[in-house]
């Protein structure tokens, strides 16, 4: 193909591209579903502004080699430690049942409607793996925007989601393997199992040394394009790797991603990444949408539709009776069941490779990609309606919600003109000591279950709320409150709590937390009494000292920086931005808060915080409880079972600490 074939190409799609993002956008829908519309639009068998060509193709599979590097990032041993039941109980239950239910299906199908349906097993095992898998993209972006990422049902659709993007690795040495129609299909599977195995022990083995030390060097350089350079090197170098030994691309970019996870790297790394991931994912759906034949679909609509609802409704069904099964509530199951219910990226990736293998005929292709994209372009409004949904089939719902409500209610009860804090994260807790050291009562409400445990375990005032909701703010007590303040900075969760604070409270002040001065104005049209720009107020404290240490009396600079304040930042809002300003500091090196409870076996118990010589860890013991009291002289006090220790520390040293109190 001609360089200017090749422009024309990638033209026409970014065009596409920024005009159905931009569409979406306005509509409050995920760009993902965009580009599959777009790609309808501008494919082959719509308007015919692209062709499905060789440049597409790649472009599109680079899009997927980014998307699987990212995930690798999130895949770290620890993380996954904490989710195993959950990630390798339920979510390989799920792969491996819909799988086989799909196998059954195919047997069925090819019985009642043998005009569409005469595939073999190993065409319906590759289609079930497809249907197997959920949208990453659309179920994470919605949970983050419904503040659902930790709750209860949050982290059981998490967990199944990355069980599912691991079993992609598998699926994707498998499927052709299986597509070989030989006699030989063991040989077939152990040879291909064998290069993956020698490969990933390359990687993981040799990599994993090369890889840390090469990054050190890169860093010492201190040069973002040099970083950026050798990110996209290693990133593409291992996708070299593996598909030289005849595996898959995205395969040596999960195992790349997943050995930078475990570096101090990761965060830089992850912000680096996003923006060709997103870029080249969505180029790789709207050739997804190019695959669409829509003149075949209207020709077989009866069918698209069968194979719309019927893998959606088996779905739920599955997903919500194994998440039962495992323990978990009938409206956390049907939560997660109605939040997987669609199809995913790897679905199309899987479903692509059986067509390039030809394990399934081009016309039930067509008819099984148009279920699947259907199936996305409604899981956006399921979501949305999922708290209606599960009220009316999930009896013991209200009753759930209702206890969750009479504690925080029951915490509350005896509090006046108390501060009510939305959001118990690091701004949240140092709020609420500061009340603490005056004499003023707090309430705090927080998504997050471990921290909402740990911290009242330590002895905080805090309960498993959302302050976006009406029922939560008036359980805490929001007509006998003196203030309220959101301590995170999400827009759209503040506007909620405004809107719910002027229908019933509305002389209470409410101060609110956002990270720039981008939202300043609309905050306070929606009634917030402050608006607090972290940034703004640390360029305020950062100018404040520069002037003292310049000889300007003190004075004079509290009074420049209460009028910078009265005037709402306007003589600091707007800067010039530069490369830097994405960057972020490491998780790793950030100072955090652990609670640690000890009982009869801990090392600890019997002795004191000298004889355990816990300074050695590099954390230092913040508070020491004993039930309800505080304990002074931590240092010498002879610890016992039952006593809650909060540590401080970096991640790492805050581990030390709990293993040498606990070991």
């Amino acid at each position: 193909m001609s360089f200017m074939n090749a422009l024309d190409t990638t033209l026409s799609l970014l065009a596409a591209a920024v005009l159905g993002v931009v569409v979406f956008r306005l509509w409050q829908l995920p760009p993902i579903l965009g580009y599959l519309v777009v790609g309808v639009l501008i494919g082959p068998f719509g308007l015919g502004f692209a062709d499905d060509g060789a440049v597409t193709h790649e472009l599109a599979e680079f899009g997927v080699v980014f998307l699987m590097f990212s995930i690798g990032l999130e895949f770290s041993l620890p993380k996954l430690m904490t989710m195993r039941k959950a990630v390798f109980g339920l979510g390989m239950a799920q792969v491996f049942v819909t799988i086989a239910v799909s196998l059954a299906a195919a047997r069925l199908a090819s019985i009642w409607l043998p005009q569409y349906f005469q595939i073999g097993w190993e065409a319906a095992f590759a289609l079930g793996g497809a249907l197997a898998m959920s949208s990453t993209a659309i179920v994470s972006k919605m949970l983050t925007e419904r503040l659902e990422l930790e709750s209860l049902h949050g982290r059981q659709i998490i967990s199944i989601l990355l069980f599912q993007d691991l079993a992609v690795v598998p699926l994707l040495i498998l499927i052709p393997a299986l597509a070989s129609h030989s006699s030989d299909l063991l040989q077939n599977l152990a040879w291909a199992s064998a290069k993956a195995i020698l490969v990933l022990i390359l990687l993981l083995v040799v990599g994993q040394k090369v890889i840390r030390a090469w990054f050190r060097v890169v860093v010492k350089q201190r040069s973002q394009e040099l970083f950026m350079l050798n990110l996209l090197l290693i990133t593409l170098g291992a996708a070299w790797l593996t598909d030289k030994a005849g595996l898959s691309m995205a395969l040596g970019a999960f195992v790349a991603g997943m050995l930078i996870s475990e570096t101090e790297y990761r965060v830089q790394v992850e912000e680096d990444i996003k923006p060709f991931r997103d870029v080249l994912l969505g180029l790789f759906f709207i050739t997804v949408g190019m695959l669409l034949n829509w003149r075949l679909v209207v020709e077989h609509l009866w069918l698209v539709l069968l194979l719309f609802i019927l893998p959606m409704v088996i779905k739920l069904l599955l997903i919500a009776g194994l998440a039962k099964l495992f323990g978990n509530s009938t409206s956390v199951s049907l939560r997660t069941g109605l939040a997987l219910a669609q199809a995913g990226e790897f679905g199309f990736v899987l479903l692509n490779q059986a067509g390039d293998l030809h394990l399934i005929p081009p016309q039930l292709l067509q008819v099984i990609l148009a279920s699947m994209v259907l199936s996305m372009l409604v899981s956006p409004f399921i979501l949305a309606k999922s708290d209606v949904i599960v009220m009316k089939f999930s009896a013991n719902e209200w009753m759930m919600q209702s206890l969750a409500l009479t504690q925080i209610a029951a915490r509350t009860m005896n509090a006046k003109k108390h501060v009510i804090i939305a959001g118990f994260g690091r701004s949240g807790q140092s709020l609420a000591r500061l009340l603490e050291e005056e004499g003023i009562t707090y309430h705090a409400l927080d998504l997050d279950p471990d921290r909402v445990q740990e911290a009242q375990m330590a002895g905080a005032n805090v309960s498993y709320g959302d302050a976006a909701r009406r029922e939560s703010l008036t359980a805490a007590g929001i007509n006998r409150a003196a203030a309220l303040v959101v301590t995170y900075t999400s827009t759209a969760s503040a506007l909620k709590i405004l809107h719910f604070v002027n229908e019933l409270n509305p002389a209470l002040p409410v101060i609110v937390r956002s990270h720039d001065d981008a939202d300043l104005d609309k905050l306070r049209s929606a009634g917030a009494t402050e608006v607090v720009p972290e940034l703004m107020e640390g360029s305020l404290m950062l100018a404040s000292h520069a002037l003292v240490i310049l000889g300007v009396p003190l004075r004079r600079v509290v009074h420049r920086v209460q009028a910078a304040r009265d005037e709402r930042y306007e003589s600091l809002r707007g800067f010039f931005r530069g490369a830097s300003d994405a960057s972020d500091s490491p998780e790793a090196m950030q100072i955090r808060l652990h609670t640690i409870v000890l009982n009869e076996r801990a090392t600890a118990t019997g002795k004191s915080l000298q004889e355990i010589r816990l300074t050695e860890t590099g954390a230092d013991v913040h508070v020491v409880r004993r039930g309800r009291q505080r304990l002074a002289h931590v240092e010498t006090i002879v610890l016992q079972a039952g006593d809650v220790i909060v540590v401080r520390g970096t991640s790492e040293a805050v581990a030390r600490a709990e293993q040498r109190l606990l070991k």
